[in-house]
């Protein structure tokens, strides 16, 4: 993902999502010396009568987390920052607002174009499928007042592949890049809302 396809003052949940999947903001959470992974996971959570908000960081995540499974003999990317970690679960949430980003970063000795396969046909349980490899998004109705998920300005890095499902609130997304004669691919859940404001 270049950065010149992304608005990051217009769309920052969208901005956000896609570095990460294609590694302009890697997450990674480091460990002190001599603890164990465990140790990579921070959550508060508040609740009142009147209240309820969190905050969690974890350096783990799960398929169910991320609403989609594992591809059939994927293994975590480690990548070249040993100290980053192939997993995240990142979220903060009030009583009107809430944010959400789970990320699981894979590999496989397969092909881009059967990964690709199998993770439409996973992301359909969501909704119509996008494929926003090659969307336009000028053709696209960009209504701020729609849920209807679209590609916006997303969009994979030359010989990638990148496709969503959902809603503007809850959405899916899947990164595909090719790597040798296999595939580095990401798996995103993006759960964003906000206050409604009245019409």
């Amino acid at each position: 993902m270049s950065g010149r396809n992304l608005r990051l003052c217009r769309k920052p949940v969208v901005a956000i999502a896609l570095a990460t999947i294609f590694g302009l903001a890697p997450i990674g959470l480091q460990a002190q010396d001599g603890q164990k992974s465990r140790d990579k996971d921070f959550s508060v959570t508040v609740q009142g009568p009147d209240t309820d908000a969190g905050l969690i960081v974890s350096a783990r995540a799960t398929a169910k987390e991320v609403g989609l499974p594992i591809y059939p003999g994927a293994t975590p990317h480690q990548g070249k920052c040993l100290s980053c970690s192939p997993a995240a679960d990142l979220g903060l949430w009030g009583t009107a607002f809430g944010f959400r980003l789970v990320v699981l970063k894979l590999e496989s000795k397969d092909a881009p174009r059967k990964i690709a396969d199998y993770y439409q046909k996973a992301l359909a349980k969501y909704g119509p499928v996008l494929d926003c490899t090659n969307a336009a998004p000028a053709a696209e109705n960009n209504d701020e007042k729609s849920a209807k998920l679209t590609c916006g300005d997303d969009k994979p890095d030359k010989g990638g592949m990148l496709f969503k499902a959902g809603t503007k609130e809850k959405r899916h997304i899947v990164g595909i890049q090719p790597n040798g004669t296999g595939t580095i691919f990401q798996l995103l859940y993006v759960e964003a809302r906000g206050e409604k404001k009245p019409a």
